[in-house]
């Protein structure tokens, strides 16, 4: 008999977007019927402005809205520490869970409902569902300390085995891998593998495994029909009206967290789209390096591209909201002195060839007081000049950058706690949000990152 699954994932800081969670929650809805599965893969919760205010909680408004049956997690699930998201576990209408998330050695979230896999019923069919996250989500979360990661390859290879042995008609992994899923694929005998953690599209066979991906923000879903072979296809929530229940609801939530502040205002829109994070030198990019290379006057400022959150563009007056939502989340500015051969080792990380989350030629640094020159063919990344000084590798610089990257050695690792010299009273939106009133919103692009192919 035929059935539906319908996968939502990183949904993120949609839940900032009214009209955006709106057009999401429309599109599921039209496809919830008693032969369809509803089914998250991780980064619900966090990161976004309302998150921050409500440690994750307002994504209860949005399960509450669609009603989903399972659910695993994302790195970001843990962004306010374990017990804030076991809290919002304990509130959720629907069963999460983790074949591979361990707390003191035993399955994370047991105590609140936490199931390493489970079936459902659909349509006289025996779903069997688990769930595995990043092993590095230790490294890229530091609020996911006291947790740790079982091998998840190991673990779903388990739990689908017992999925069988339990009668288990068609077997689905919820991962939150991303570039991890096509190993998985290989290694374990699933039917479908339903994917997240990389802001891409997805929908592609491995070994006869169907692996999909619907991106982040909210901008799409995807949909799999299981007749007697599963097909899929993605869905933009763009072409749906949003539903007005959620729009009034999630702007009441807003309009309650006093985050509606007009800072600034844009005359020519600035792009936050994924090609435009990750394409090299952008508007959006060269905006948080400056703010940040001003408000520590280092002599290089350095965002990474994964931190910038995608969304609709910043244009017309600009509010507290707007900018908290590029990069959503409670960490300071710090800065390092580094030897110019150790400026140069960080920059090399900026083409981020081996990160799991990224795909093939994404660009990861974006940077206020440095050209760089990056040849995409063999990934080589090269300093030029500083503070339009040709560069001296026995020099000593400065560098402002977000405080993460001296706790995660997943990007820029040759950033180290060692490195760390100071860091800021605010977070880095507080620096966004002084900047803009400060000197306004207008950057330009100036060939600070010169791409050879």
């Amino acid at each position: 008999m035929s059935i539906r699954l319908v996968q939502y994932s990183d949904v993120e800081n949609a839940c900032d977007y009214p009209q955006q969670i709106g057009r999401l929650v429309r599109a599921i809805r039209e496809r919830s019927d008693d032969k369809t599965l509803l089914l998250g893969t991780g980064d619900n919760t966090s990161p976004g402005v309302l998150p921050l205010v409500t440690d994750g909680k307002q994504a209860l408004e949005f399960y509450d809205a669609i009603e989903p049956d399972v659910e695993t997690f994302g790195n970001h699930d843990f962004d306010y520490g374990y017990e804030a998201t076991l809290e919002v576990v304990r509130s959720s209408p629907h069963q999460w869970v983790t074949a591979n998330v361990l707390r003191n050695g035993d399955p994370f979230g047991a105590e609140v409902g936490v199931e390493p896999w489970v079936t459902v019923e659909r349509n006289g069919t025996t779903v069997g569902v688990t769930g595995v996250t990043t092993q590095r989500t230790g490294s890229l979360n530091p609020m996911a300390t006291g947790l740790s990661f079982r091998d998840p390859i190991e673990a779903a290879d388990e739990a689908v085995a017992e999925l069988r042995a339990a009668g288990a008609d068609i077997v689905v992994i919820c991962s939150h891998l991303g570039g991890g899923d096509d190993a998985l694929a290989r290694a374990v005998d699933a039917d479908v593998i339903l994917g997240g953690h990389v802001p891409s599209t997805r929908l592609e066979r491995i070994d006869g495994t169907l692996v999909t991906r619907p991106g982040d923000g909210g901008d799409a879903i995807v949909e799999v029909t299981v007749a007697s072979e599963p097909t899929s296809r993605i869905v933009r929530t763009d072409e749906y009206d949003p539903a007005p229940d959620v729009v009034d609801a999630f702007r009441e939530l807003e309009e309650s967290t006093g985050l509606t502040d007009v800072v600034a205002t844009v005359d020519e829109p600035i792009e936050r789209i994924e090609s435009t994070l990750f394409g090299g030198e952008s508007r959006v990019g060269n905006f948080v390096a400056d703010a940040y290379r001003w408000a520590t006057g280092a002599d290089v400022g350095l965002q990474n591209s994964g931190g910038i959150r995608s969304g609709d563009a910043l244009q017309g007056e600009v509010t507290a909201s707007d900018l908290i939502g590029l990069i959503p989340f409670d960490e300071p500015v710090a800065t390092a002195t580094l030897t110019g051969e150790q400026l140069a080792a960080v920059f090399n990380g900026a083409a981020g060839i081996e990160l799991g989350f990224a795909e093939p030629g994404w660009w990861h640094a974006h940077v206020s007081g440095i050209t760089l020159e990056w040849d995409s063919v063999d990934h080589n990344v090269s300093i030029r000049r500083v503070n339009s000084e040709p560069f001296d590798p026995e020099a000593t610089y400065e560098l402002a950058t977000s405080d993460y990257l001296f706790h995660t050695d997943d990007e820029f690792p040759a950033l180290r706690p060692a490195s760390r010299t100071e860091t800021t009273d605010g977070t880095q939106y507080d620096v966004l949000l002084e900047y803009a009133r400060e000197c306004g919103i207008d950057p330009a692009i100036e060939g600070r990152i010169r791409r050879r192919y």
